[in-house]
């Protein structure tokens, strides 16, 4: 039962720390001399994702497959629109560090999904 609840927990406490390492990119709007209401417009625009994100890990609280579907699909377009003409190296050190957590959060959401399938769990 404890390997269960740990299944359930930690693709949710991932994705809600993955949300918070996202938000600190639009931090740097700051500073940047767009006066109040450019830089307000700025940040807002900078979290769009971040709230996505916790749209879906909202919805993937309930179903697991939400999460699959928000963090995988996430990870897919971050590496199909990151992806540039660099060596293999480069690409990777570029992508991986914002696309391979969401990968394994939605991972996680597959495994807590299909575990609490079999357990007959709601």
């Amino acid at each position: 039962m404890a390997l269960q609840r740990a299944i359930f927990w930690t693709p949710r406490v991932l994705g809600l720390l993955f949300a918070l390492f996202l938000s600190l990119f639009a931090l740097d709007v700051f500073g940047q001399g767009y006066g109040f209401w450019g830089t307000l417009l700025a940040f807002v625009i900078h979290l769009l994702p971040v709230w996505l994100l916790l749209i879906g890990l909202a919805l993937a609280w309930r179903w697991d497959w939400v999460g699959v579907l928000i963090f995988g699909g996430f990870a897919v377009w971050y590496l199909a629109t990151m992806w540039g003409p660099f060596p293999l190296a480069a690409n990777l050190v570029g992508v991986l560090p914002i696309a391979g957590p969401a990968l394994l959060i939605g991972l996680l959401f597959l495994l807590s999904w299909q575990t609490r399938a079999h357990a007959h769990l709601p």
